[in-house]
């Protein structure tokens, strides 16, 4: 919400980067938020290159839709990333897992 100004949703623009290049700061950032979550973690997660595009492609079309939905007055795509950070739920952990195919772990 700081950056965010005009139409151009600065988040959105960086969630399709991560979902593109899949960089290894964010894969440490995750694993490091759901490192104290129990059910979050799970070491043993494969995925086959399949369901590794499914879900980039998958998450590219839901951030490109809320980068669509952002030009409205009301900025959807901070408040859905503050309930992120706030409540770490244990789909977004499985979904970014889904997206790097494998389990992410901390620094």
């Amino acid at each position: 919400m700081i950056i965010g100004f005009g139409p151009i949703s600065p988040g959105c623009l960086i969630g399709m980067f991560i979902v593109l290049k899949r960089p290894d700061w964010f894969a440490k950032l995750i694993g490091t938020m759901y490192a104290d979550l129990p059910g979050a973690a799970a070491p043993g997660l494969t995925y086959t290159e399949e369901q590794i595009r499914s879900a980039r492609r998958r998450f590219f079309l839901c951030l490109l839709t809320l980068f669509i939905l952002d030009i409205a007055p009301v900025p959807v795509t901070p408040v859905i990333a503050f309930g992120i950070i706030l409540l770490r739920p244990s789909w977004f952990y499985r979904a970014v897992c889904g997206v790097y195919g494998k389990a992410l772990t901390g620094l």
